[in-house]
């Protein structure tokens, strides 16, 4: 029976390196396959005598520092299931994902302490920085089925969703891995997404070492300055980043001097003609464009070798069976080696997976982005559930109504736009704007909060008394 560290990692030679880690520091380490599997199977035996072992849920919320592909890597041993988290979840955020995985135990960077202890964890705890030194268990003889990875979704109409996978979301990587991110034995790749999101889960480690690539990690925020230099620095082949993040390079200067860059790749909203202009003009590479959800795994993309029409998200994956149904993009979930095993104990639906997305093809198949059909706003890679957002601020004392909507936007795709109808007694000016801004980055996620608030004496509704936002939006209310 498959065990991902045992059949992948622990095939690779002993002496390749596995991992450059750059820590927050400056502190510059290169990890081979022995010394990481070593420090896995140590924290794993660790792990294990305090009860993990397999479906155990791990919850993390650790940065890009080593102890995240440790942990990973760890929970794979064992056949425990990984919930990483991003370090920018509130107290309110993290008290829900505790809630609904009920982890057996939490892995937090010191860091992140504060935020943690907020959410009231009803589980063990342990801090990093620290000593995690246990005999090394033997490999878990898993199933398909067994649990890998718990991940949340942004929300769209409530709270985010629970999405469960399997140790096959963990193989069936290879897909993705070989076509899309197409890496060569021995080159470096990077993938920039922090944890707490499925790109970081799928592409930070798991396709470059079925690659037989080296993976980079580091634990630092987002610079496009910083980041080529990186880029130059580490000598890194393979590039995957979020669209916001080749679009603000692309416009904080030239992009110059990165010989060894030979393949760009990106996921997660569109991209932007300009952006991709950019990066092919001055790099002479085109940026690969790609797709996938939380429940799917990736299963669209430009394939090595390929030539997209600009702004194309690329066409199925090999073996993937897509069809556009009433403008919506619809997956066959037989066809697709990462689909999930459902949402918080409720085993997948049967029949067509409907996405949620509205896509278009082109005469040769290429698939083209369109909207989210539930509303949901993708802002600097980030995908927010405008429903999270109005109910934190549904909480102010000012706020009587809220509908939160995307408009679009050259550098993050799309902005965070709260329509507000206050409470009787208060007034419209900057400093509560400011306000109901601050209220919203302390309650939930930064990420998500309303980057512009208009105020308005009352929103449009539906006949049946909903909001309605397609109108929100066209008249700029």
């Amino acid at each position: 029976m498959p065990n991902y560290v045992r059949d992948v990692v622990a095939a690779r030679p002993g002496a390749e390196r596995a991992l450059i880690a750059l820590a927050a520091d400056g502190t510059r380490t290169e990890w081979t396959f022995a010394a990481l599997l070593d420090a896995a199977a140590r924290l794993a035996g660790h792990l294990r005598a305090r009860g993990i072992g397999r479906g155990s849920v791990v919850m993390t919320l650790l940065g890009n520092r080593i102890e995240y592909p440790l942990t990973m890597l760890a929970c794979l041993h064992l056949g425990a299931a990984m919930l990483p988290c991003s370090e920018q979840l509130r107290a309110k955020d993290l008290a829900l994902r505790l809630a609904s995985a009920r982890p057996d135990l939490v892995l937090c960077d010191e860091r992140n302490h504060a935020e943690l202890d907020a959410a009231a964890p009803p589980c063990p705890v342990l801090f990093v920085p620290g000593e995690f030194d246990g005999e090394a268990p033997p490999y878990a003889e898993l199933d398909e089925r067994d649990p890998a990875f718990v991940l949340f979704t942004s929300g769209t109409s409530g709270a985010p969703k629970l999405v469960l996978h399997g140790q096959r979301y963990v193989h069936g990587q290879h897909l993705q891995a070989a076509t899309w991110m197409a890496a060569e034995p021995g080159e470096l790749v990077w993938s920039t997404a922090a944890p707490g999101w499925s790109k970081s889960a799928r592409n930070g480690f798991l396709a470059p070492w079925l690659c037989g690539a080296t993976a980079l990690l580091q634990d630092r925020r987002f610079d496009p300055a910083e980041r080529l230099a990186t880029v130059r620095a580490e000598g890194v082949n393979v590039l995957c980043m979020a669209p916001t993040e080749y679009r603000l390079i692309a416009a904080h200067g030239p992009i110059e001097d990165v010989p060894t860059l030979r393949r760009l790749i990106t996921a997660g909203e569109a991209l932007g003609v300009p952006a991709l202009t950019a990066w092919r003009e001055q790099t002479g590479l085109t940026i690969a464009d790609g797709y996938g959800q939380t429940e799917t795994g990736h299963v669209t993309g430009v394939r090595r070798g390929e030539q997209a029409p600009p702004g194309s998200m690329g066409r199925p994956l090999p073996g993937v069976r897509a069809e556009i149904v009433d403008g919506e993009l619809c997956l066959d979930p037989a066809t697709v080696p990462t689909f999930f095993l459902g949402y918080d104990g409720e085993p997948a639906r049967d029949g067509l997976w409907h996405t949620g997305d509205r896509v278009h093809a082109d005469a040769d198949g290429w698939l083209f982005f369109e909207s989210r059909a539930d509303d949901v706003i993708v802002s600097a890679g980030y995908r927010i559930g405008p429903a999270e957002v109005e109910s934190t601020l549904l909480g102010h004392p000012a706020v009587r109504e809220v509908a939160v909507i995307g408009e679009p936007d050259d550098a993050r795709g799309q902005l965070v736009v709260a329509v507000v109808v206050l409470r009787d007694g208060h007034e419209p000016c900057a400093e509560l704007e400011r306000e109901l801004q601050d209220f919203v980055k302390a309650e939930t996620a930064p990420y998500k909060y309303p980057r512009r608030v208009r105020f308005v004496a009352e929103l449009p509704k539906t006949t049946s008394g909903k909001i309605h936002r397609a109108a929100l939006r066209t008249t700029g209310s």
